[in-house]
């Protein structure tokens, strides 16, 4: 029986080129925060969301004799439905040492990583879009934040705000939340604030970071969005959006493994054995090698009670 043709038995993947798409990670971006990316096996699954009984403790002591606790964790919600994402990378004779060779991993990795910038640009912006979105939370989980309640006034009351939150995500899934992401006004805004400041008026450092921050609101971690991005019709001259905005986002992210089974605020699926980056091909008219690259992945909030969403904290 012939074999099917497809991407591995053709041999068009570059293996190493490929593992090098997978690893790599944009520093200035942060949507693996609240949407950690984790493996699935293929595109027929369902999305795998999360209630109150998915995060909360179990008695399983159990007496002699007695039936076992039962345990539906999580359920089978949508099928999944991943966005398949796809950009070449360019590499010109002219950037190679020897212009007969074909480019080295080290350049054509570069070339990767330039790709990789541009498509996850956009899955920050999806990501942001997805948890920046008021209508998907309850009026317990979110809060607009209007005149002297922004955080940019000095008489604004952030711990407060935060203190209010935890305890509303607590109250529905048993758990604090450990991830606090904060769009970059927000950001400057606390680290301006006196109340924060005065609290750590006596460290040695000369402004607040984000652990100290972290530290402040009782959190894991706290992940600034620095991103900001252009519309295709953009000018050059025109001046680019924050992808996440004037607001701040607190969640509970699960710390371990690539897991989707775990309850968490959110995941991005992505198809197993993705990003794929096919062997370059050099293409005579642009006097360049060429590397196409395929990744197939989809954000989606599986655990909203998980969240909480400051909309307008760091607003003029």
């Amino acid at each position: 029986m012939n074999q099917p043709l497809n991407n591995r038995t053709a041999g068009v993947i570059d293996p190493i080129l490929s593992t090098h798409a997978r690893g790599y990670r944009n520093g200035e971006l942060i949507s693996d925060a609240l949407f950690p990316r984790v493996p699935i096996p293929n595109r027929s699954m369902r999305v795998i969301a999360f209630g109150k009984e998915s995060f909360r403790l179990v008695n399983t002591r159990r007496a002699p004799g007695a039936d076992m606790a039962v345990l539906q964790y999580g359920y089978a919600s949508d099928p999944v439905s991943l966005n398949q994402e796809a950009l070449a990378a360019l590499v010109p004779v002219e950037h190679q040492e020897e212009a007969a060779s074909i480019p080295g991993i080290d350049l054509s990795s570069n070339a990767i990583n330039m790709v990789m910038d541009v498509i996850d640009l956009g899955l920050e912006v999806e990501c942001a879009n997805l948890a920046r979105n008021a209508a998907s939370y309850d009026s317990n989980h979110k809060l607009v934040l209007t005149g002297t309640d922004r955080w940019t006034d000095d008489t604004s009351d952030p711990q407060s705000d935060m203190d209010a939150a935890r305890e509303a995500i607590r109250s529905y899934i048993g758990r604090y939340p450990n991830t606090l992401e904060l769009g970059a006004t927000a950001f400057n805004a606390l680290c301006r604030h006196p109340k924060i400041r005065e609290q750590f008026k006596y460290t040695s450092s000369d402004s607040i970071t984000e652990a100290m921050l972290a530290r402040y609101f009782k959190v894991d971690k706290v992940v600034v969005g620095k991103a900001v991005y252009l519309p295709d019709t953009a000018g050059d001259d025109d001046a680019a959006t924050d992808v996440w905005g004037n607001d701040a986002i607190l969640a509970y992210v699960p710390t371990a493994g690539e897991n989707y089974m775990r309850p968490a605020y959110g995941y991005t699926y992505e198809l197993m054995g993705y990003p794929q980056v096919e062997k370059g091909e050099y293409q005579t008219l642009r006097r360049s090698w060429v590397h196409p690259m395929t990744v197939e992945r989809r954000p989606y909030i599986t655990g909203i009670v998980g969240g909480f969403l400051f909309q307008n904290a760091g607003a003029a």
